[in-house]
């Protein structure tokens, strides 16, 4: 699962919507402050097409030894959004994955409150 998460966020920095897609169940789920909850295919959509460039420097991987499948993934996140707004913020996603491997869950845990009004405006 480990190997999971660092693919997902070296997919997520250089915005690779087929590979990230590969990662996820059919059916799966995000969980995001800025989007909503929402189909995970529909999200990775939308955050590459308000995205210009993004920069991850990973922190820690944490695993739930009480809940199998359960993985959070900590790490800063550099990003320019497409009308040209830069912000950079920690943040937790939580992973849920299914017996196959796929990401089933994803939730996003960041403080949007830097930003929020660019994101507003690009919108």
């Amino acid at each position: 699962m480990k190997d999971i998460i660092q693919q997902y966020l070296q997919y997520l920095q250089s915005g690779n919507l087929e590979k990230i897609y590969g990662l996820f169940s059919a059916d799966a789920v995000v969980h995001s402050p800025l989007y909503g909850n929402i189909s995970a295919m529909f999200f990775f959509e939308r955050l590459f097409a308000d995205t210009h460039q993004s920069g991850i420097t990973l922190l820690n991987i944490f695993t739930n030894e009480d809940k199998a499948g359960l993985f959070a993934a900590h790490f800063r996140y550099h990003w320019i959004l497409k009308n040209g707004a830069v912000t950079k913020f920690e943040c937790v996603d939580i992973f849920q994955f299914n017996e196959g491997n796929k990401i089933t869950e994803l939730t996003i845990i960041y403080d949007t409150g830097k930003f929020r009004d660019d994101f507003e405006k690009m919108r």
